[in-house]
């Protein structure tokens, strides 16, 4: 059972390499670079590369190192597969010889459980060039066995995840080891290999896994069940066949029975219920509620499967529509993010338009227009003077001249041509701008119907996909009792066999006979090794085929 996942930070978690990055703000990004290749690859130890690396990092200022954490990108797919586990009740822990600085901003965003790193020496706002932490002398291996052992669980329920050298102890070590997008060296001894940059590759052969491990439960439970009763049903055959041989071999079997059971007393037996089961009076009437009872589990066993079968269908349903909601979700952000950017288009056309404008206006002051608007102001006041108001001659005759002496001064402002010009190219391009505003808004508004419309999209399939949840859900619970149902009947059974198997007579046949019996066993077990190789076909078995694989210990 599946109870914790793993992962590595660098190139899993986040698409990049953290250090890679941060060490851009040093300049020696090219230099840490070719450090974190060796240590990929194995070529060199994670110890010394990790040490080399911070070393070259000194004297770098941890606040701007806080900000290219919060900017690196998480892989993609790393949202909804942490979110998926979280619901499938699996753990989830995050094992990195990167930095604390950058996996806390991770486990924030995801709300991973736990995480162990390394982390940066500062002071005063510094990185000193060293490094402490867990992973740098310590394997990923060493830190994993300790949070296994504190959780209560073991390695076998652990899948780990990683794509470097440092990754392989715990990939190899673990129930299930992930290699994603991962070193040749890594891929060699993973258990599943993800070629693609999509962590929901990674939850897919998770889920699978959570899938099988469900069936196979279920399997394995009603496999022992079954193999109980079978053993039951083989014990009532030896018998008859007992009966069939001469006194010294029949002595010989029951010390073998003897052993038999002594052997299966060890054993650890199926968790069935204690039966209450009454026996009939008559072995007469024991042998027709033993037939009453297979009849029984007969039929919960098929009902049993037909709940398993619809929660398999469900499974596949919910399944199914959770991918097209990730796809219609993934076309919703598409266009969001294609408004957005349409948006920042038209605030920079609006920008470049306004940008015009103001320039027109400043050429048009700078140029004389200021003196030209003043003295049209003042010959159009003096002309309304005139035109309103009675006065007398010799006023008259002085605004007049003050009027004629304006529209001289008004001829003799010449505005330059060459900045008539650039306010004309500036009108242009003023212009084209704002057609582009016009344009670019049209397109992000068109943008923003799409996104709306799978963002509805996402609603109803999201909607269907709990629904389909529910159903698998109520079907498992019909199966789980079901299986209930079929080992209090197998309890049972195991009271009646019990009863018809100690009061079996036991006699003394002829040499005919037993000639005969061993044939038959013969062909039986001739038959029985026929449907093992159909088995390991593949094939389906009915339920006679496997109780004759148990009889004859094919398998």
């Amino acid at each position: 059972m599946i109870k914790l996942v793993v992962f590595d930070l660098d190139n899993v978690i986040i698409d990049g390499e953290a250090i890679d990055e941060i060490g851009k703000l040093a300049n020696v990004e090219d230099d840490i670079a070719e450090i974190t290749e060796k240590a990929m690859q194995g070529e060199i130890d994670f110890e010394t590369s990790i040490k080399d690396r911070v070393q070259l990092l000194e004297g770098t200022s941890i606040e701007e190192i806080e900000k290219v954490a919060d900017e690196l990108p998480l892989m993609p797919g790393a949202c909804d597969t942490i979110a998926r586990l979280k619901e499938e009740d699996v753990d989830v822990a995050i094992i990195s010889g990167s930095f604390d600085v950058v996996a806390e901003k991770v486990k924030e965003k995801l709300g991973v459980d736990t995480i162990y790193t390394n982390s940066f020496t500062v002071e005063d706002g510094k990185l000193t060039g060293e490094v402490t932490g867990p992973l740098v002398s310590g394997s990923k291996l060493d830190v994993l066995k300790d949070h296994v052992e504190e959780a209560g669980i073991s390695l076998e329920e652990v899948v780990a995840v990683g794509d470097g050298a440092n990754d392989i102890s715990m990939i190899e070590s673990a129930g299930c080891g992930i290699a994603f997008n991962a070193k040749d060296s890594v891929k060699e001894i993973a258990d599943v290999v993800v070629d693609e940059k999509d962590l929901t590759k990674v939850l897919d052969e998770i889920l699978n896994q959570l899938t099988t491990e469900d069936t196979e439960n279920d399997a394995v439970e009603n496999e022992e069940a079954e193999t109980e009763e079978v053993e039951e049903v083989e014990a009532d055959a030896n018998a008859e066949e007992v009966e069939e041989v001469e006194e010294a071999e029949v002595a010989e079997e029951e010390a073998e029975e003897a052993k038999e059971e002594e052997t299966e007393a060890e054993k650890p037996k199926n968790d069935l219920p204690k039966s209450e089961f009454v026996l009939a009076d008559t072995m007469e009437g024991v042998r027709k509620q033993k037939d009453e009872k297979e009849a029984e589990i007969a039929q919960i066993a098929d009902e049993r499967e037909e709940f398993n079968k619809i929660a398999k269908e469900q499974r596949k349903i919910r399944d199914e529509l959770n991918a097209s909601l990730k796809e219609n979700l993934n076309k919703a952000i598409e266009f969001r993010n294609e408004r957005n950017e349409i948006n920042k288009a038209v605030e920079a056309a609006k920008k470049a338009r306004n940008d015009a404008n103001n320039q027109i206006k400043s050429l048009e002051w700078s140029s004389g227009k200021r003196d030209k608007v003043k003295i049209e102001n003042e010959i159009k006041k003096i002309d309304k003077i005139i035109e309103t108001r009675v006065l007398d001659i010799k006023k008259e005759n002085q605004l007049v001249k003050n009027a004629n002496d304006l529209r001289k001064q008004l001829m003799e402002i010449q505005e330059d041509e060459s900045v008539k010009e650039e306010a004309q190219e500036l009108r242009k391009l003023s212009e084209e701008e704002h057609e582009k505003v016009i344009t670019l808004s049209e397109q992000a508004q068109a943008a923003h119907e799409e996104m709306l419309t799978y963002f509805r999209k996402t609603d109803d399939i999201r909607t269907a996909a709990d629904e389909a949840h529910k159903k698998f859900i109520e079907a498992r619970n019909n199966a789980s009792a079901k299986h209930e149902e079929f080992k209090a009947v197998l309890s049972d059974i195991h009271v009646i066999n019990k009863k018809l198997g100690s009061g079996k007579p036991r006699k003394r046949k002829s040499d005919k006979k037993s000639s005969s019996g061993a044939n038959k066993n013969r062909e039986e077990k001739e038959r029985a090794e026929e449907i093992f190789e159909k088995f390991k076909q593949g094939g389906k078995l009915s339920t006679e085929e496997l109780l004759l694989l148990q009889k004859y210990n094919i398998n």
